[in-house]
């Protein structure tokens, strides 16, 4: 089949990627196009994973075969083929990389110009040489201070947090950094034979033996003579000794297990490096100013402040004496910045400074600052597919998301959406709409053409959202009355300054205010410390990779802070989009305990006892049922000399996981990999006799998971999908006691009818007597909470204050509030 050259459509034909069912659809070129369906529907393997993945190996195969090798390829997508078709660039949302090197200024590269215009046009002190650009990054060793090697903090330790109990004798473990097991037993060895009283109370012993015992980097070498146990000979060895603070800093340092990293972690303060005061950077570094102020300074400004320090002096108005070279340089460099910057903040971003660490930042706001580095690049002619752009935005900044989308097509580019938030679908040229639900039971275009046309569309879970008229539903119900309150006095956090808040108790509050004003460290780091410090880690539940008790800079949220009405809290459970796990092994059925109750179901069949196959036998986690030639992995390196490294299925499992033993053991006909390959919806009626199973799976069914698959590794899952897992892990617990929930913007990556789904399920805990509080915009799930604390006005400085407080209807009538207006159009229809 051919096109003519001046044909305007994207023409997709036979797309089968993940659920799609041999897909035909045309899009058009030039226009915003959004792509919407409710989760699990195909409308990301349809953009992301066919139209981008094939734009991106027909580039590739333009690259010589020896770059390839250098550059992350997704392979080639399920398609028969696409015609018309531009290169595309994909702006995905992606979290942070776990590294405090990694910062807004790298990742908008203005940091790189910023460094220049120190380099060439700042002002040095009389006599010094001008310094080099790299001079200026705390992460060259260059310009990294000497103390913290440019990290901004240090880590010490106490004898205090190294030997919590000082009543206990070092055999009785009075040191509780040391290691456990046989490397424990060693050091207690060693200093045994150095002369050291091991049974004494640790309190009782000299100063000086504890200094040493504790902080010594001497590291003797003794022969040990081991006291004989019963039945075993224990010949001598040679024994070193290590100060305890020397293991606990090599083991942070140096150890690769983040379990261990943890432990190590716990026996360590963080404080501001003395040296540099937290800026990174080498005294001469610092002694360079532009404009009056430090590098430093100007990373640590709101990029709204940064830009009315840069514009005067792009505009020619600079105050300071300088040659004509020095002041053109600066001219040309102060304004490329402020003209980049100017797009950050047009985008909502204002509110960020330069060295903000990445880790910090969510998907969201990561996606829009690489928007606002596109916008800047000058392409033309290419597809942009974007991954939720409006997700973690008020709806007051969707605006302006939407005028820069608008910007790139003016450009000359087309932009492809995959988006949930009805204000955007709205202002589309195009809709893809895929469905009708998720899983197996989606994959089809239902429509593809003009907005009003899926009107139309009677299959369509989207058509009622969009075309939606009159109040919200959730307008007409009378809010639920607190059982009590929280009373939090004194909270002095990242811009929240000497704020007073009072927290609803028994109800569902949901707490608003655009990006940057404070949400999310008022209820993710202030409040889950307050009643973690109120608890004790035995009676809360973070999930797996989260730490309610310290926030992302290792400070203590809850400092400073007085409470009331804690008592009234049994338990905390704090539900974020962190991942679930960090490698494929780590998947939906292992995490939420699904994975145990499934391998006991296959140890219980006869062929497995008659085999002596224990449950053990059918993880791919272990030695012995897993297949060895991948590691259980289902997949296998290949590297080809002078071609990109690939991944293959393995040639031995095909991609199971098991070996064929393993895999002639089965359950109603089915193998344990067949199992895995099972979506939640199926395994439902597969299990239903299976009373743990069958729990959990209902579970993931309520929070509208029921499309995935129960063995989808952790990485292929989003935020959104992560946190409803967690959210289904605990619902299917039995709960005692009051329960006060957090979440972090739980309907991200939903479409409305998910929404529904989950907000049922949240409110059903409220009605068990619990509390929820959730960081929200969707004005949908806002209109039905019980109470709102809307924080603003603004973002970064012009935020941090609870501006408006009370049930939806009240806040939608308050003045000041930029959540008002939107809250009281959804309250109004």
């Amino acid at each position: 089949m051919s096109t003519p050259a001046h044909d305007p459509f994207v023409r997709v034909r036979g797309a089968r990627e993940h659920n799609l069912r041999r897909v035909d659809v045309d899009i058009p070129r030039d226009v915003l196009a959004v792509f919407t369906g409710v989760s699990g529907s195909g409308k990301s393997s349809l953009a992301f994973g066919t139209i981008y993945a094939e734009a991106q190996r027909r580039y590739f195969e333009s690259v010589a075969p020896y770059a390839r090798r250098l550059i992350h390829q997704v392979g080639a997508p399920a398609v028969d083929d696409i015609l018309g078709l531009p290169p595309a660039v994909a702006l995905e949302q992606r979290r942070g990389a776990p590294t405090s090197r990694s910062y807004v200024g790298t990742v908008t590269t203005l940091s790189n110009t910023l460094r220049m215009l120190f380099s060439r046009a700042g002002s040095y002190p009389p006599g010094a040489e001008r310094l080099d650009s790299d001079a200026f990054s705390p992460n060259t060793a260059a310009g990294a201070c000497p103390a913290c090697h440019g990290l901004g903090t240090v880590h010490r330790t106490t004898e205090e947090l190294l030997v919590p109990d000082p009543s206990l004798s070092i055999r009785d473990g009075a040191i509780a950094a040391w290691p456990g097991a046989w490397h424990g037993k060693n050091l207690r060895d060693v200093l045994r034979t150095l002369g050291h009283d091991i049974d004494r109370p640790w309190r009782e012993l000299p100063q000086k033996d504890r200094d040493w015992i504790l902080f010594t980097d001497e590291q003797p070498v003794v022969t040990v003579h081991p006291v004989r146990e019963a039945g075993r000979i224990q010949r001598p060895y040679q024994g070193t000794y290590v100060g305890a603070r020397r293991h606990v800093m090599h083991t942070f340092a140096d150890s690769r297990s983040t379990t261990l990293r943890a432990r190590a972690e716990r026996f360590l303060e963080s404080s501001r490096c003395p040296d540099c005061d937290g800026s990174r950077l080498r005294p001469e570094s610092l002694a360079v100013t532009f404009a009056g102020h430090t590098i430093a300074q100007l990373n640590a400004l709101p990029l709204t402040s940064l830009a009315e320090v840069l514009r005067p002096v792009g505009e020619g108005r600079w105050a300071e004496e300088a040659d004509e070279p020095r002041r053109r340089v600066a001219e040309a460099l102060c304004a490329d910045l402020a003209a980049r910057v100017g797009v950050i903040t047009e985008l909502g971003l204002g509110y960020l400074s330069l060295d903000r660490t990445t880790p910090t930042l969510s998907p969201g706001e990561l996606q829009r600052l690489r928007l606002a580095t596109q916008l800047r690049s000058g392409l033309f002619g290419v597809v942009y597919v974007l991954d939720e752009p409006s997700a973690g935005l008020h709806p007051a900044d969707t605006e302006a998301l939407l005028t820069v989308l608008l910007r790139l097509l003016e450009a000359g580019n087309s932009v492809y959406v995959v988006e949930h938030d009805m204000e955007v679908v709205r202002r589309a040229d195009w809709i893809v709409d895929v469905g009708p639900h998720a899983g197996e039971h989606g994959g089809r275009v239902l429509h593809s053409g003009p907005v009003d046309a899926l009107a139309q569309v009677e299959e369509s879970a989207t058509r009622r959202f969009l075309f939606a008229t009159g109040p919200d539903p959730a307008a007409g119900r009378t809010p639920r009355e607190p059982s009590g309150w929280l009373r939090l006095r004194g909270i002095d956090r990242h811009n929240l300054r000497s704020v007073d808040a009072e927290l609803p108790l028994g109800v569902f509050t949901a707490v608003t205010g655009v990006s940057g004003s404070g949400k999310s460290t008022l209820v993710g780091q202030v409040l889950a410390a307050v009643l973690q410090r109120h608890l004790g880690p035995a009676q809360s539940a973070p999930d797996s990779e989260a730490d309610t008790d310290a926030a992302p800079d290792g400070e203590d949220a809850s400092a400073g802070v007085t409470a009331e009405g804690v008592a009234a809290v049994d338990r905390l459970v704090q539900v974020d989009q962190k991942p679930i796990g960090r490698t494929p092994r780590s998947n939906l059925a292992t995490y939420t305990g699904l994975f145990d109750s499934v391998r006991k179901v296959f140890a219980a069949t006869d062929d497995a006892r008659a085999r002596g196959y224990a449950a053990g036998r059918f993880s791919f986690n272990v030695a012995g049922g897993r297949c060895e030639t991948c590691q259980g992995e289902g997949f296998v390196a290949v590297e080809l000399l002078f071609l990109p490294g690939t991944y293959a299925p393995c040639p031995t499992c095909h991609g199971s996981r098991y070996n064929e033993e393993t895999l002639q053991v089965r359950y109603r006909e089915r193998t344990i990999a067949e199992v895995l390959d099972m979506t939640v919806d199926t395994a439902v009626a597969f299990f239903e006799d299976v009373r743990p199973a069958a729990r959990s799976l209902r579970t993931l069914q309520e929070v509208g998971l029921g499309y995935l698959r129960l063995g989808q590794p952790a990485t292929e899952l989003s935020g959104g999908e992560a946190q409803r897992i967690k959210l289904a892990s605990e619902l299917q617990r039995t709960r005692r006691g009051h329960t006060v929930y957090l979440l972090d913007e739980p309907t991200t990556g939903l479409h409305p009818a998910d929404v529904e789904l989950l907000m049922r399920q949240l409110h059903g805990l409220v009605d068990a007597g619990h509390s929820v509080f959730v960081v929200e915009h969707e004005m949908s799930v806002v209109a039905g909470a019980d109470w709102v604390i809307d924080l603003g006005p603004g973002g970064g400085d012009a935020g941090g204050r609870i501006v408006a407080a009370g049930p939806p209807a009240s806040v939608a009538r308050a003045s000041g509030s930029r959540t008002a207006e939107y809250l009281a159009r959804r309250l109004r229809g």
